[in-house]
């Protein structure tokens, strides 16, 4: 690993991107894909997450996934850490994720509690915990009811907070509250980064480090700026740069994500719109709300 387990609190925080797939012609877009990881080391971006939620991992092959991790350690080449996804509702699949990212090269592990088949509080936490015992890489977990159906308890990530290679989570409730429950529960050394644009700044004020972004794909160089700036305790500029953010952030969620971010990305000539089914190209309402609120931002 470039990233070690040793100095996860320091290197895990500030902007990270959950980075689309682009597509073209119903495959992978590889020079796309290394072109977008271009874009955001050199916007500032402090780590990159190939194959989440964003990047449509619930409509790739296990080949092409691991393939899509492999093409963005090799892009990467070890400036920023790659925190690979490794989302199943199939606890032996996911494990084969992780085995096969941690072989080539990711840098930690961002895992879904699994979807569809809403495991009690129980097999959450063996489903990490078995997670654990697979992999040395330092691992994330992800709450995201809204997609999941499944919301991590307070009390389940304190205890899995107790195994040394859980280190953090990635929050996509909306709660503000929980980082202040999970600081009480899980100490405060636990990494706590927030997965909602839109309450990003008010997670950090929280206790928050940082925010894995979908806005980050579109405007990474802003979303970097405003990290740093809670980062270094300057929240009045961190606040003036989220209410420029503001309308991006509502835009790129009118409908699922991640549509109007692909969308966006190609009309920046960036990626092509392409999704895969069942997710279709943005309406043309939503489309308009995405080109305001990119004309907002100076970067049509």
């Amino acid at each position: 690993m470039a990233f070690s387990l040793a100095t996860v609190t320091q290197w895990m925080a500030g902007s990270m991107t959950a980075l689309v797939t682009p597509f073209k012609g119903g495959e992978v877009d590889y020079d796309a894909y290394a072109a977008l990881i271009e874009r955001q080391i050199a916007a500032g971006t402090r780590a990159v997450i190939p194959v989440g939620t964003t990047g449509e991992s619930a409509t790739l092959s296990e080949r092409e996934h691991i393939a899509v991790v492999t093409h963005c350690v090799e892009t990467v080449k070890g400036r920023i850490p790659v925190i690979a996804g490794a989302g199943s509702n199939n606890t032996v699949a996911a494990i084969r994720l992780a085995e096969q990212a941690e072989g080539a090269g990711a840098d930690a592990l961002l895992a879904t509690t699994g979807y569809y088949n809403k495991p009690p509080q129980s097999g959450i936490e063996a489903h990490y915990r078995h997670l654990a015992e697979a992999t040395d890489l330092p691992i994330l977990v992800y709450n995201v009811p809204g997609r999941t159906q499944t919301d991590v308890a307070v009390e389940t990530l304190a205890r899995l907070s107790t195994v040394p290679t859980i280190v953090g989570v990635k929050d996509a409730t909306g709660d503000l509250g929980r980082v202040a429950l999970h600081r009480r529960a899980c100490g405060k050394d636990f990494i706590q980064l927030s997965g909602e644009d839109m309450t990003a700044v008010g997670y950090n004020a929280m206790g928050g480090q940082g925010c894995i972004s979908v806005t980050a794909n579109v405007a990474p160089e802003q979303c970097a700026q405003l990290q740093d700036a809670c980062l270094n305790g300057r929240f009045a500029d961190a606040l003036e740069l989220q209410d420029r953010l503001t309308a991006l952030h509502e835009a790129l969620f009118v409908e699922t994500s991640p549509g109007p971010t692909k969308y966006a990305l190609a009309r920046l000539g960036l990626c092509r719109e392409e999704l895969r089914l069942p997710l279709v190209p943005t309406s043309e309402r939503s489309k308009a709300a995405v080109d305001r609120a990119l004309d907002e931002l100076g970067l049509l």
